[in-house]
């Protein structure tokens, strides 16, 4: 079954379970153990990316492997369909009734054959939010969106992101892991000015190594304000040496996970999965 999530990241010490800690997973799979779309739901979700403490979704997607019902269910009075599944539109209201505020599903469906939530994914797209405003952020978007003192170049920070698309080893902009690797294809960086003291960073790319948007950012940002020039982010890329410029975790969100067509799905799974599967995860 697939599952498209949004949450607030503030109050969550970030998307995988963790004892003693309030997760995203771990409010989700509660929800899904008490109403059960089945007979009975894996313990565990896979994610698209599990994202930082403090990182939001609009559209974060999961998958999980649910037990079909060999029957009605005990009152009889949810429709099952011919799957051994209960309504999902019905269970999807029962799921937002049980969860906290700050997390929805928006979107409930058996799984096409061969959809897996991490490995059949394509591509990833982020946008970190920034305000520049001398007076700080408008205090209805701080809780996503970054004060940033200084005014930006937003051509200053294109030109930059620009040198950094394509096929490279990110290890200067990652978190490392012993024995996965910085690899990444970064398909798009472009910087835009939505309003006068606010600015959208889009990036995107097939997966993404820890922490590796939010030091792009960071580093997008000192050349934004005229601390770095334009030709520093790829010195930092060449060098290979992470750098201390990682940008906060409430400005950024998980916008959008792309999938193959279905066909294609299972196919893809196994390609990534070959690649992927020692390395980092998105943020």
């Amino acid at each position: 079954m697939r599952l498209d999530v949004s949450y607030d990241g503030t109050d969550f010490s970030g998307w995988a379970r963790q004892p003693g800690r309030r997760t995203v997973q771990g409010v989700l799979e509660d929800a899904l153990a008490k109403q059960p779309p089945g007979a009975a739901v894996a313990r565990s979700v896979v994610v698209a990316g599990r994202t930082d403490a403090g990182v939001h979704a609009a559209r974060q997607v999961v998958h999980v492997d649910v037990t079909p019902l060999a029957g009605e269910t005990r009152s009889g009075r949810v429709p099952v369909d011919e799957n051994g599944i209960v309504d999902l539109q019905r269970m999807q209201h029962r799921w937002n009734r049980i969860l906290p505020a700050d997390v929805r599903v928006v979107a409930a469906a058996v799984a096409p054959t061969g959809f897996d939530a991490r490995f059949s994914a394509i591509r990833r797209h982020y946008r970190y939010q920034v305000a520049d405003a001398p007076w700080g952020v408008d205090p209805l978007l701080r809780r996503d969106t970054l004060a940033w003192g200084r005014p930006l170049s937003v051509d200053a920070m294109n030109e930059a992101g620009a040198a950094l698309i394509g096929l490279h080893d990110f290890a200067a902009y990652c978190k490392q892991r012993e024995g996965a690797t910085t690899v990444r294809e970064l398909q798009i960086l472009v910087c835009d000015r939505v309003a006068e003291h606010q600015v959208h960073v889009n990036v995107s790319a097939d997966a993404f190594c820890h922490s590796m948007v939010r030091s792009l950012v960071g580093a997008l940002l000192l050349v934004g304000d005229g601390r770095r020039n334009d030709s520093w982010p790829a010195k930092v890329l060449e060098s290979r040496v992470r750098e201390s410029a990682v940008a906060p975790a409430h400005g950024l969100t998980l916008v959008a996970v792309d999938y193959p067509p279905d066909a294609d799905l299972a196919a893809r799974a196994r390609q990534t999965r070959n690649v992927r599967i020692a390395e980092s995860e998105p943020d």
